[in-house]
């Protein structure tokens, strides 16, 4: 990807969380004050939209992985198809090299 997309990108994003954070912030200002009690109904709301953010997030991750796991096994299931063996899952790549002395 190009240096200048990805330096958009961050851009973007930072404006985005900028904006959404100084609307949010005046919205709740604006509540506190019609509400007697307007802080905390506000905060309550503000801390339910963010636990409901972490719980969507974590499931999306769940689905995520699931996607990337059953992706491998029809890739490994291919491949026995072609007849080569297909390779252990693993994040990082092994090599064995000899450096000269015992491990």
């Amino acid at each position: 990807m190009h240096p200048l997309a990805v330096a958009g990108s961050a851009a973007g994003r930072l404006a985005h969380y900028a904006i959404s954070g100084v609307v949010g912030g005046l919205i709740i200002r604006g509540v506190s004050k019609r509400l007697p009690d307007g802080t905390s109904a506000a905060r309550k709301a503000v801390v339910s939209g963010i636990a409901s953010g972490i719980v969507a997030g974590r499931w999306l991750a769940s689905a995520a992985e699931e996607a990337r796991l059953r992706a491998g096994d029809m890739i490994a299931e291919a491949r026995t198809s072609l007849g080569e063996e297909a390779p252990p899952p693993s994040a990082v790549g092994v090599e064995s090299r000899d450096h000269g002395h015992e491990h």
